[in-house]
């Protein structure tokens, strides 16, 4: 026992002060109709998992058993048994789902589903959708609240942020927001909610409670044109200290300092980023980098790029288990 941890911590200190080796990160590929895990001990691809049509948004139980994969093309969350790295399950999601969030006790899928203009709540045990309301056009964002009481979702074309009440859907509030908002997440006290927008570059934080905007800031990287400068993909740490945003073809993820809206630095990762994960011990960042086929991993104790890793053609989500 004693060499197999003195082993672990070895290996994984290659790439990060503290070691990560039980985690497995997933990524979705969306050209390839395939999800990939790799090992966090080894940082190597371990297995391709065939899937749906289309997989994009992609997410983890509470309890790291399962992922969950939207199927844009074939309309239904496929669900995956993380130890064995297979698919074991497919829900109903409704029309074209693309981003999603689960509720925080890991019974309720909230989805985005584009063509349709709606959000939706699936029921995971009953496999089932149990709810639904219409929101903007083309929703993509979507989070869920820690305190269970709320939704919030993008829409691309109205450019809005829509939040709803979790338990019923009926609409809260609607904010105009920059155009193409991507991504949106609550803060750790629910106090705040961010959003990224794709055309405008720029990251907005929203009051929780009124909706008004309290903060707002936009990228711009020397030596980069401004319009491949596209805000997407967020990732926030849980004291809300560190905020990651990919910014699409910049081939760049900033950390942002949530707390005065300024850029503490730009990694460089592969081409075309599109989301962003934390490792269980936030130690580590990985991006999904779409153009370049591959995931991108940031060590967080460094701030070093330590690594490249092959997943599959147009790696879009990210999402890690323990």
């Amino acid at each position: 026992m004693f060499k197999l941890v003195v082993l672990c911590v070895v290996v994984c200190g290659l790439f990060a002060a503290a070691p990560a080796c039980a985690e497995t990160i997933f990524i979705s590929n969306e050209q390839d109709n395939t999800v990939s895990a790799i090992d966090g001990a080894t940082l190597s691809l371990v297995a391709t998992v065939p899937t749906g049509r289309r997989p994009r948004g992609i997410a983890s139980s509470p309890d790291g058993k399962f992922i969950y994969v939207a199927e844009g093309d074939d309309n239904r969350i496929d669900v995956l048994d993380a130890a064995h790295r297979k698919v074991v399950g497919q829900i109903p999601s409704g029309n074209d789902p693309e981003q999603f969030a689960l509720s925080q006790d890991g019974k309720r899928i909230f989805v985005a589903n584009e063509d349709d203009n709606l959000v939706s709540a699936i029921d995971i045990a009953k496999k089932a959708v149990v709810n639904s309301a219409p929101v903007g056009v083309e929703p993509e964002g979507m989070a869920a609240s820690h305190n269970g009481k709320l939704v919030a979702a993008t829409s691309e074309t109205t450019s809005m942020v829509h939040l709803l009440d979790a338990g019923t859907l009926k609409s809260i509030n609607n904010v105009l927001v920059d155009p193409r908002p991507r991504s949106v997440e609550f803060s750790p006290d629910d106090k705040t909610i961010w959003v990224t927008s794709e055309l405008a570059g720029t990251l907005t934080a929203l009051a929780t409670d009124t909706g008004k905007i309290i903060g707002h800031m936009k990228f711009a990287i020397p030596g980069v044109e401004r319009e491949h400068v596209q805000a997407v993909g967020l990732a926030l740490t849980r004291d809300g200290k560190r905020l990651f945003v990919a910014l699409g073809p910049a081939n760049r993820v900033a950390e942002v300092d949530p707390a005065n809206l300024s850029v503490r630095r730009y990694f460089l990762v592969g081409r075309r980023v599109w989301h962003v994960a934390l490792s269980p011990d936030e130690g580590r960042l990985y991006s999904a980098n779409g153009n370049s086929g591959d995931i991108s991993v940031v060590d967080l104790h460094s701030n070093e790029v330590v690594k490249s890793i092959p997943s599959g053609r147009g790696p879009w989500g990210v999402a890690v288990t323990p």
